[in-house]
């Protein structure tokens, strides 16, 4: 399939005012100026339309608190245990939940998504497209990282139960505990391997889903709000050498100046909600834009259901309104949330190589009164 006399806008540092761009098997084949373009009859004219990749939201929790449903459509926290890494989202996910409809028509077509953060450990978070009917066949990685939770959250669900963890102390002890738990059983697993009269640790399902974590083959995604939490985060990610993204980081703005020597990723959002929580009280729109001019890495995010996830573009155009770069604010839903995610050898961009997904505007894509000409998900036009 060839899009030809498009504006492609690749975010891999180029862009294409009357461009074409090649699909083949799923694949962008090429991409360039339309006076390079490949002849072929049956190609689709853009007529000036602005071509970007397909949008992704970094954290949300599509599939997992169902539309419409109360408790039976409610899997998105197992808050009868404070730690439970050995959950994976893939086993709670419903693509024929109607939001994953609403995702792709508007143009978001890869998310993460998995537990929410009542837990101090959550459980294994999944990347996936939003096209499907199988999460199987939806998959880009089944276990893209864990989810750790800091602040409130933790403390009301357990409080609620006078139950650990009630204070920030036993959630980050909690979290300690399992990782270093995590490690002894890696430890022991790597000795039986080399020394015969040593005995394999019996299996524990919370270690075996800890250990590439530990490795650093998983993304610790910690859900922080307030900038001590942010910084306990990173305080417990250099202590185990995690491979760390901050998530939410609601009070990032505040110490942007410290985190940008940290070097670590946020994932921020949402802005389009009101200050719901305590922790909450220093949500700021202007957040995302000072986050990126001080250098740091940033995304946004919807935290679907908090925001419906068809509206990812907007809170976009609402970080420009804030004074964010216009250019940063469709890289934050795009290139810089895949890079945040781990995944952007896949997406993320318009690039050679990568998985043909695609979103085609005529008009001003962080507009409310904009909504996509076409989606493309693997090289398949979305039109429902």
């Amino acid at each position: 399939m060839l899009l030809i006399h498009g504006n492609i806008i690749t975010m891999e540092n180029a862009v294409y005012p009357d461009g074409y761009l090649l699909i083949q098997n799923g694949k962008i084949a090429d991409v360039g100026p339309a006076a390079e373009a490949p002849f072929d009859a049956d190609a689709i004219d853009l007529a000036g339309k602005t071509v970007l990749p397909g949008f992704i939201d970094a954290h949300c929790h599509l599939g997992m608190w169902e539309d419409g449903l109360g408790f039976e459509g409610d899997d998105g926290n197992e808050s009868t245990d404070p730690v439970t890494p050995q959950l994976r989202a893939i086993d709670a996910l419903n693509p024929l939940d109607r939001t994953f409809s609403e995702a792709r028509l508007g143009g978001v077509t890869t998310v993460l998504t998995g537990p929410g953060s009542a837990n101090a450990i959550g459980g294994q978070w999944a990347a996936v497209k939003t096209l499907g009917r199988r999460i199987d066949d939806m998959v880009l990685d089944a276990a893209v990282g864990m989810k750790f939770a800091l602040g409130e959250n933790p403390k009301t669900v357990y409080n609620e139960k006078n139950v650990t963890p009630i204070t920030r102390m036993a959630t980050a002890a909690l979290i300690r505990e399992q990782l270093r738990k995590a490690q002894r059983y890696l430890d022991d697993k790597e000795r039986a391997d080399e020394e015969e009269d040593f005995d394999e640790p019996e299996f524990d399902a919370k270690c075996e889903a800890l250990i590439p974590v530990l490795e650093g083959k998983q993304k610790a995604f910690f859900h922080a709000h307030r900038a001590d939490d942010i910084f306990t985060a990173i305080r417990i990610a250099k202590e185990f050498k995690l491979d760390l993204v901050l998530v939410h980081a609601t009070e990032g703005y505040l110490v942007r100046d410290l985190l940008a020597d940290e070097k670590v990723p946020i994932i921020t959002g949402p802005i389009l909600c009101d200050r719901s929580k305590p922790e909450l009280r220093n949500l700021s729109v202007e957040g995302p834009g000072l986050l990126q001019k001080a250098g740091i890495l940033t995304a946004l995010c919807t935290d679907h259901p908090v925001i419906p996830i068809q509206y990812l573009p907007l809170t976009a155009g609402i970080a420009v309104g804030a004074g964010m770069d216009r250019n940063a604010a469709l890289q934050a839903i795009t290139i810089n949330a895949a890079r945040a995610a781990g995944i952007d050898d896949r997406v993320g961009s318009l690039a050679p190589g990568k998985d043909a997904d695609l979103v085609i505007y005529d008009g001003d894509p962080c507009s409310p009164y904009i909504h996509p000409d076409m989606v493309f998900i693997n090289g398949i036009r979305v039109d429902n």
